[in-house]
């Protein structure tokens, strides 16, 4: 194991603590509406990169054969952040956390057609099985009122595992990495105006303090998750992002009195056994 591998480790388990607080502050925002809540999280991660990237002074050269990554990462994760911010206000935090942790899963698949890297059988069987575990929490079933706001949550899980894969080519091509999350910021704050010209609703003072932690939260994690899949590939450190379902699980208990059905943690189990399989399988194929 390298010192690049290890960085990737740390960063990604940081982004997932990062990323379960942003979810905290999600909710705690209350009836603020999901598109609104997304225009603050990027609105402080677009200032933050920009400043960033002022105060380095360095000069941003960007190939042209990497804008077509760079704006498919920004469109992939402007809707993987829509999905799971909705998920967020309408499931448990958990079962919102494990609907968007699918993504690892499809950032492999997304890797084979984006990246061209090896995809095998077996990997193929993991996440097929990880689709199965998906269910157990979506749990199909048009009479359920949680249906909608999971199916919703999965489709964010798509999204953010293909942007991860069109991150990586990014990232592959020399892109300064504090410019990739300024785009992508910037992208997903202009994707948000007109829906919030339709329905804005003025949050109060301390509803204003929860989206602006939101922002600050979900910035960290963007810049350490930027730095971990910059640093290995997804298919070697991608199992540490199930770290977050350990703290959203704990959140959502200490914080908000919630406690996953069996049905859910079934589907916890399969999805992140899959998730262990496939680092160990990749592992010992890498070596």
């Amino acid at each position: 194991m390298n010192r690049k591998y290890h960085l990737g480790v740390l960063y990604l388990i940081l982004s997932a603590f990062f990323f379960a607080l942003m979810a905290v502050f999600i909710r705690l925002a209350g009836d603020i509406p999901s598109v609104e809540k997304a225009f603050f999280r990027n609105i402080v991660a677009f200032f933050i990169a920009g400043s960033m990237l002022v105060r380095s002074g360095e000069k941003i050269h960007i190939p042209e054969r990497a804008w077509f990554p760079i704006i498919m990462r920004a469109a992939f994760g402007s809707i993987g952040i829509f999905c799971n911010f909705y998920a967020v206000d309408h499931l448990l935090l958990s079962d919102a956390s494990i609907l968007n942790k699918m993504s690892p899963f499809f950032a492999v698949v997304g890797s084979y057609f984006i990246l061209k890297e090896k995809f095998t059988f077996s990997q193929g069987l993991a996440v097929f099985i990880a689709f199965l575990g998906g269910m157990f929490v979506v749990k199909p079933s048009f009479s359920s009122m949680d249906f909608v706001p999971a199916a919703i949550g999965l489709l964010g899980g798509v999204g953010a595992g293909l942007a991860y894969s069109f991150l990586r080519k990014a990232g592959s091509l020399g892109v300064n990495s504090s410019f990739v999350v300024l785009f992508f910021s910037a992208f997903s704050c202009i994707l948000c105006v007109p829906f919030m010209v339709i329905n804005f609703v003025t949050p109060s003072l301390y509803q204003f303090v929860m989206l602006l932690l939101c922002g600050v939260s979900a910035a960290g994690g963007q810049f350490t998750i930027t730095a971990a899949y910059y640093h290995a590939p997804a298919k070697e450190i991608s199992v540490f992002d199930y770290t977050q379902l350990i703290f959203s699980t704990a959140f959502g208990y200490f914080i908000f009195s919630q406690t996953p059905d069996h049905y859910s943690i079934i589907g916890y189990l399969i999805i992140t056994s899959m998730a262990v399989w496939m680092f160990f399988y990749n592992k010992k194929h890498s070596e």
